[in-house]
């Protein structure tokens, strides 16, 4: 088991729980964190639902060696596909659009599958130590495959941690929108949850047309349709590293973790 889940006081907790390995998202971390999600949304009990992480780190991205027992010659682009759209963008997306509101508290490094987590989210609380990045440029990518970039960042800023594959810093994270408050790190917790409890004492019916609200103006603003578009482009690098470098996913694992 790899995601904790608790309910108390209308407010569902749901823990990312695999420190040793930074929070790393293996198809099992995933598919459970995606039920945990659903449990969470058809309780009439929860009225806002927090996502945590147990350790040092949020989230060190996709668990690039998940499934590495099948040969590579056996890997092609439709499998690939087949599970990203199904655990990075289909996942990310019905979480985005859970009719409750939810809350992100990161810490540490949030890198590249980890934004597929904090992003769907409708508030950010960051630690003052949380650092954000994308580097998979590193393998010939364009990003993650739920492209909130432009969106979260704006598109000067998405280029920049794109093109350069550094970290944001939370304050950085802050000044443009995509994180909600920097606390310190030991206050994370504290401050998440008074800001949960805030939260689920306004009126359910009230939270859930104000969510719907903001999330449908992303939408008639082309939000939906470029996160599907783009995630389409996303597979070229898939097809490229397969078609031309023999696609090594270690190798350009341990160059992504060396820079960032």
């Amino acid at each position: 088991m790899y995601i904790r889940y608790e309910v108390a006081d209308r407010i569902a907790t749901i823990t990312l729980d695999r420190p040793e390995a930074a929070n790393a998202q293996n198809r099992d971390l995933l598919d459970e964190l995606d039920a945990a999600w659903t449990r969470a949304a058809d309780d009439p009990g929860v009225s806002v639902i927090v996502l945590r992480a147990e350790g040092k780190h949020f989230s060190a991205g996709h668990d690039l060696r998940d499934g590495r027992g099948a040969e590579l010659s056996k890997i092609t682009l439709e499998l690939i596909y087949e599970n990203e759209a199904r655990r990075y963008l289909e996942y990310s997306l019905r979480w985005r659009n859970v009719p409750k509101p939810s809350i992100a508290a990161v810490q540490g490094k949030c890198i590249a599958g980890g934004l597929l987590l904090c992003w769907p989210c409708d508030l950010i609380v960051a630690a003052d130590d949380a650092q954000f990045s994308d580097p998979v440029v590193l393998m010939g990518i364009g990003g993650v495959e739920y492209h909130g970039h432009t969106w979260e960042l704006g598109p000067r800023k998405a280029k920049e941690i794109l093109f350069t594959g550094r970290s944001v810093t939370a304050e950085e994270a802050r000044q443009v929108g995509m994180v909600n408050e920097v606390v310190p790190r030991a206050e994370l917790d504290a401050r998440t949850a008074a800001l949960a409890a805030r939260i689920a004492s306004m009126p359910p019916f009230g939270l859930r047309q104000a969510k719907r609200a903001v999330n449908q103006t992303l939408d008639v603003q082309g939000f939906y349709a470029a996160i599907q578009s783009v995630f389409d482009i996303h597979q070229t690098g898939h097809g490229n590293a397969l078609s031309v470098t023999g696609y090594p996913i270690l190798a350009a694992l341990d160059e992504m973790k060396s820079k960032t």
